[in-house]
């Protein structure tokens, strides 16, 4: 069955978002041919298609999609510039819109600490254009380990003095590994979390992770659905999952998937997108889209019927026990 886009709250302490969210971590590069102009009226068109009405009520979104995803470091800033450029001209966030962004290290030193957090926030927020944050994550402290950002007036110890001095309406952590983000999410601290490419068709291994996160009332954000690409349907993206080499067990479960796709007439993109969207683990999933026709591809694969026989044949066919993490 295809999944609806109504938009459902991010946990108990979330917004309502929609089930589809607009993921920019691509928007800082240019493609061939294009100049830095032509890319900034190529993210600023999908920035104003997502951000204003598309016709069918204020609340509604971009065909049903209501939300975006931004970070500090996302192309060295132009990510956030672009929408901020957007938020401007409307005079604020719309109504109905969900914007969540994340405190980054500096990345030109690495610095991670409590300190950097706040220059951190301080730049979002001037290329926002906002005065505060809906949702506001701690990213990749994978970079210092669980310790170091937990220290005295470190790392999540600002992000919640942000979130008591109203900068931010609710807060999270972002990041990969799983074992790493349950400790975080042991503590009780955070509001929502975020992981990548580790609940997947191909990667099954933050499953306990959100079933426990779901348990606390967090908001549970699912990223890189197509494993940084292997699941995407493109001709030698299977060479890598996860920012890494492929094994051969992966490069053959996907041969696999996307025969046993193709025999049920379903593009194996769809599927992988639509076993992040369909978990009842996961509130939203962040699918990367740097063009109004790219993210339109996404929601056409949203819709797309999938019958349950090919879930059980994909099921069967994951890698047995395979983890990025391992």
């Amino acid at each position: 069955m295809a999944v609806p886009l109504t938009p459902r709250p991010l946990g108990s302490r979330g917004p309502a978002i929609s089930p589809l969210c607009v993921g920019t971590s691509g928007w800082g590069g240019a493609r061939d041919g294009e100049t830095d102009a032509d890319r900034v009226a190529r993210t600023t068109a999908l920035a104003e298609r997502v951000l204003t009405s598309d016709g069918a009520g204020d609340a509604v979104g971009y065909r049903g999609v209501n939300a975006l995803d931004t970070s500090n470091i996302y192309g060295d800033g132009e990510s956030e510039r672009s929408l901020g450029g957007v938020i401007e001209r409307l005079g604020g966030l719309p109504d109905g819109r969900v914007l969540m962004t994340k405190l980054d290290r500096d990345a030109s030193t690495g610095t991670f600490t409590g300190e950097r957090m706040w220059r951190s926030l301080e730049e979002s927020l001037e290329r926002l254009h906002l005065s505060s944050v809906q949702v506001l994550f701690l990213h990749d402290p994978e970079h210092i380990g669980f310790e170091a950002a937990m220290e005295p007036r470190g790392p999540v110890d600002a992000l919640i003095e942000m979130k008591d001095q109203g900068l931010a309406q609710s807060i999270g952590i972002s990041g990969g590994p799983v074992h790493m983000l349950q400790r975080f999410v042991d503590t009780g601290i955070f509001d929502h979390l975020i992981s990548h490419n580790r609940f997947t068709l191909l990667d099954r291994s933050a499953t306990s992770l959100y079933e426990s996160a779901r348990g606390r009332g967090m908001g549970v954000v699912n990223a890189a659905p197509y494993g940084g690409g292997a699941l995407s349907g493109r001709a030698g993206a299977d060479a890598r999952y996860g920012y890494r080499p492929a094994p051969s067990e992966v490069r053959s479960a996907v041969a696999a998937m996307t025969d046993a796709c193709t025999a049920h007439g379903v593009t194996l993109s769809a599927a992988a997108l639509q076993f992040s969207m369909r978990s009842p683990l996961v509130h939203t999933t962040i699918v990367g889209a740097s063009s109004i026709d790219r993210l339109d591809a996404s929601i056409a694969d949203a819709h797309v019927d999938i019958p349950d026989a090919l879930w059980d044949e994909l099921d069967a066919l994951a890698p047995a026990g395979f983890a990025l993490d391992r």
